[in-house]
C-alpha cells in the first residue's frame, strides 16, 4: 500500500515510554510505530517517492508546503485505510521525535551533519510520516550493523563546506544560509552533503535538491 502510495516502508518497531509516542485518540498506547518517507529506489523503480510528489496536484498547485500537504494527504489516507493514526515530522511545535524513532525502526545512524545516515542510501533519504496501529504487529528481529561513520577517517563532510559551517556538534546556520545563496548549494544541495562518500550515487537531482533548498534560503533572508 506503502510503495503504490509513492513512499517507502522505513521500518517499525514497538514503542517504549521513553520514545515519546503520542497515545491514540482513546489515550491507549500505541503498539507498533511504522514509519514511511522517500528512498532512492523502490525494487526497480528508481526515486519513485519523489517522483510520485512532483506529479501531484499539490506540487503544482502554487500553494505553500506542498510537499507536506501531499505527505498529510497521502499519509492520512493509509492511516485510515489500516485504522490507524498518522504522525508527521513537520508542524510543530511540539515537534516529534522522528530521528529517535528512525534509529529504533531502522539501521540508520546520527552522522556529523546531524543528518541521519542509511548504510546503503547514504544521506539521500527522508521520513514523510508514521503510522501509529493499534496492535503489537510481530517484527523481524534485526541483525546488528555498524555506522560508517565509524571507519570514515576523513570525515569529508566535515571539511566541504567553504565556510566551515559544520564543526563536530556545531551547525552555523546563518553562515550556511549566507553562503549557499551565492553558491551551487541553492540548485545542488548542501556541499558537505554531497562530499559524503556513503550512497554518492543517490544524491538528489537539480529538481529535488533546488526544492528542498528554497525554503530554507527563504527562510533566512
Amino acid at each position: 500500500m506503502a510503495a503504490r502510495a509513492g513512499l517507502a516502508w522505513r521500518g517499525a518497531f514497538h514503542p517504549l515510554p521513553e520514545d515519546g509516542v503520542p497515545p491514540l485518540p482513546d489515550g491507549t498506547a500505541v503498539g507498533t510505530l511504522a514509519l514511511l518517507g522517500f528512498v532512492p529506489s523502490l525494487g526497480l523503480v528508481p526515486n519513485l517517492g519523489w517522483d510520485a510528489f512532483a506529479a501531484s496536484a499539490e506540487a503544482r498547485d502554487g500553494q505553500p508546503a506542498p510537499l507536506d500537504r501531499w505527505s498529510q494527504r497521502v499519509i492520512g489516507a493509509l492511516a485510515a485505510a489500516v485504522d490507524g493514526v498518522a504522525l508527521y515530522p513537520f508542524g510543530g511545535p511540539p515537534w516529534l521525535a522522528f530521528q529517535r524513532w528512525a534509529m529504533r525502526a531502522e539501521p540508520v545512524f546520527a552522522s556529523p551533519l546531524g543528518i541521519l545516515l542509511h548504510p546503503d542510501w547514504g544521506l539521500w533519504h527522508s521520513y514523510r510520516g508514521a503510522l501509529a496501529l493499534r496492535g503489537r504487529l510481530p517484527l523481524p528481529d534485526r541483525a546488528p550493523v555498524a555506522s560508517p561513520c565509524e571507519s570514515c577517517v576523513t570525515q569529508p563532510c566535515l571539511s566541504a563546506c567553504p565556510v566551515g559551517a559544520f564543526a563536530p556538534g556545531r551547525y552555523d546556520v546563518p553562515r550556511c544560509a549566507a553562503f549557499a545563496e551565492t553558491a551551487d548549494c541553492a540548485s545542488h544541495g548542501c556541499q558537505s552533503r554531497r562530499a559524503c562518500p556513503v550512497g554518492a550515487a543517490h544524491a538528489y537531482s537539480v529538481a529535488q535538491a533546488s526544492f528542498h533548498m528554497s525554503p530554507f534560503l527563504a527562510a533566512h533572508r
